[in-house]
């Protein structure tokens, strides 16, 4: 699990976290507010938390989209580094493409804009989406090919590369990681194609067939949420002398739905799933990776995954049991 260690005063920064209701945001939020401080760690979106995790902590009302809005916020809260979080990814871009251009593309700029002018550490994730069958299947490597099939993983180049071109031509201090689909007991997925991952959990428990939208023997990188958060808050507080790159691959394990379904089996024995054909999730998700190389992370700023998925299934589901009141 995430370490718990407090900073002192002097080294806590003030952080603002744009997106912070999504599935990492939500997450983030409360483990760097226990290590830098509530008062140090400010959340905002364009609508309330579901959870009441501002209570313990300030939640701004803000869009991405306003860069006057977000410069106010920077100065009249004395930021020094800006988590940016907000996106469409992968399965709802495709069902909307303009809206995804439109907050992934021009809320970035407003972002790294913003970290420009105020000097601010800026990490904004970036997706094995990038990655296509151009890429290679196997341990995918940071610098493979990049020829995106969806117009979420084109967001996300675009990402890596203006982040990489503000850090030359400016100075900026931009960090990125490569995500695979993250799996999370406490917050619900937002429409990417490893949200099935999730959803198995759910309905295992509830004793319903699942609908699996990507086929049977399909691998993906996955990484569970404790693992997420470890790897980003490593990265955010790496000193900079230590990072060799902008953007890493972050890798936890890969497996396909029939291994997942064999895994869940192992706590709920009855569990099963059937699998829909000609679903936009599989032709996304076969044009993905099978698994991630993510070395260079490991020996820049000591990466390394504690999680493996039989021990990730007992978690979720006994967080999801806990939460349903089962």
């Amino acid at each position: 699990m995430l370490s718990r260690t407090r900073f002192t005063h002097s080294v806590a920064k003030r952080t603002l976290i744009i997106g912070a209701n999504g599935q990492i945001g939500s997450e983030l939020v409360t483990a760097l507010r226990l290590r830098h401080g509530a008062d140090n760690v400010i959340a905002a979106d364009v609508v309330a938390p579901p959870t009441p995790f501002d209570k313990r902590g300030r939640f701004l009302y803000l869009d991405v989209m306003d860069q006057n809005a977000l410069n106010k916020v920077v100065v009249d809260e004395g930021i020094d580094w800006v988590v940016h979080l907000a996106a469409i990814m992968s399965v709802r871009g495709e069902s909307n493409p303009q809206a995804c251009l439109d907050l992934n593309v021009t809320g970035l700029r407003h972002v790294f804009e913003t970290c420009r002018l105020h000097k601010l550490r800026c990490f904004a994730p970036s997706t094995m989406a990038v990655f296509s069958p151009e890429s290679g299947k196997v341990m995918t490597k940071d610098d493979a090919t990049l020829n995106p099939t969806t117009v979420y993983g084109i967001t996300k180049v675009f990402l890596e590369q203006l982040g990489g071109y503000y850090s030359r031509k400016y100075g900026l201090d931009f960090r990125s990681v490569r995500y695979p689909g993250i799996i999370s007991s406490d917050t619900l997925p937002g429409g990417g194609t490893t949200d099935y991952a999730v959803w198995m959990y759910h309905y295992a428990i509830e004793g319903k067939v699942y609908a699996c939208p990507v086929e049977a023997n399909e691998p993906l990188p996955m990484m569970f949420g404790p693992d997420c958060l470890d790897g980003t808050v490593a990265l955010l507080e790496a000193p900079k002398e230590k990072l060799k790159r902008n953007v890493y691959n972050l890798a936890g394990f890969s497996f396909t739905p029939a291994e997942l379904l064999t895994s869940i089996r192992k706590v709920i024995p009855d569990a099963a799933i059937a699998y829909e054909s000609g679903k936009v999730q599989q032709e996304i998700a076969h044009s993905w990776p099978d698994s991630l190389d993510d070395s260079n992370a490991r020996r820049d700023w000591g990466w390394n995954t504690k999680w493996d998925l039989d021990r990730m299934t007992v978690e979720m589901i006994k967080a999801i049991r806990k939460q349903k009141g089962l």
